[in-house]
């Protein structure tokens, strides 16, 4: 670690390469060989957890004439407590499918070991997509069964003269979407320090280790908390209320962003987002616990909890 050099190697051929390198991105995922060599480090503190759950891609092919076979202008949950299914369309009028369930326990890919337990466990709780998947149990054989991994670290750099980014750095598991959005945002706030630090990388990569670490360790916990609406909640009447009233108020209020939207389709700051998450759940705690909210849902007693929660919030 004390010399300025990477060493790389083919894996075709087992050839090996050292270069001298006075620095260094580890851009290398979520099993980075640069984050290993830095755990070897003093003072480096790192953390790595597996979920409960796996997950198994399937497919929804085109119907004929290439056309989809369900609506493609949405992301299809189903949500079934502790697991789920979704879909998500491709250009070609095919879908992608990921199943995630645990992989041990009742309900488990572990009980999923023959033709007759797949159809079964589908037929139960996917009833409606089965007919659109012609290929599930070929589908289901020939592609792997997959694990799902976070990680953190701290410190992001070495020396001034290495920094992690992407995965390397801030592995999440993919519930809301943002693992590449993530990595690419490194670049893009990476671009900026070096315009303003005027390309001095001494001082650039402390500063963004020490900067981005918060965001990295935000989005993570917004993802694992996005899968658990995603199973446990998109099919609660409460919950959608909540999001139909969440979307009424940014109209009357656009400067109220619902965290979802900040998260997806802003550059607000990750731990700013999460912030806001928790912030928001007590706003729509108050307002869900309002008399006859499906009824009045975009009444006055709705404005006027919201109105003094911004009031409040804006004194804090």
């Amino acid at each position: 670690m004390q010399n300025p050099a990477i060493t790389f190697e083919d894996t075709a051929t087992g050839a090996m390469k050292t270069v001298e390198a006075p620095l260094i991105f580890g851009a290398d995922g979520a099993f980075s060989a640069v984050r290993y060599a830095l755990q070897r480090t003093d003072r480096f503190n790192y953390a790595q957890q597996y979920i409960e759950h796996g997950y198994k891609e399937l497919t929804i092919p085109p119907a004929p004439g290439g056309k989809h076979r369900i609506d493609p202008n949405a992301l299809h949950i189903w949500p079934r407590g502790n697991f789920m299914l979704i879909a998500l369309p491709n250009a070609d009028g095919s879908f992608t499918c990921t199943l995630f369930l645990p992989f041990e326990g009742d309900v488990s890919f572990e009980k999923l070991t023959t033709d007759a337990a797949v159809r079964d466990f589908f037929n139960r709780y996917f009833a409606d997509a089965v007919p659109h998947m012609p290929t599930l149990i070929a589908d289901f054989w020939e592609n792997p069964t997959a694990s799902l991994v976070t990680t953190k670290c701290d410190p992001w750099h070495w020396q001034n003269r290495i920094l992690l980014i992407g995965d390397a750095a801030h592995a999440i598991v993919p519930f809301y979407g943002q693992g590449m959005n993530a990595g690419f945002e490194d670049c893009t706030i990476l671009d900026t320090m070096y315009d303003a630090y005027g390309g001095d990388w001494s001082r650039i990569i402390p500063d963004f280790s020490r900067q981005r670490k918060p965001d990295g360790d935000a989005i993570l916990e917004l993802a694992l908390r996005n899968f658990i609406e995603m199973r446990d909640l998109v099919g609660d009447p409460m919950f959608l209320l909540r999001k139909k009233i969440a979307a009424w108020l940014h109209e009357e209020y656009p400067d109220f962003i619902p965290v979802y939207s900040m998260v997806s389709f802003t550059n607000i700051p990750y731990h700013v987002a999460l912030h806001e998450h928790d912030r928001q759940n007590e706003l729509f705690r108050e307002i869900l616990a309002l008399p006859d909210i499906e009824a009045n849902w975009n009444g006055p007693a709705v404005r006027q909890c919201f109105e003094r929660w911004m009031a409040e919030n804006a004194v804090s």
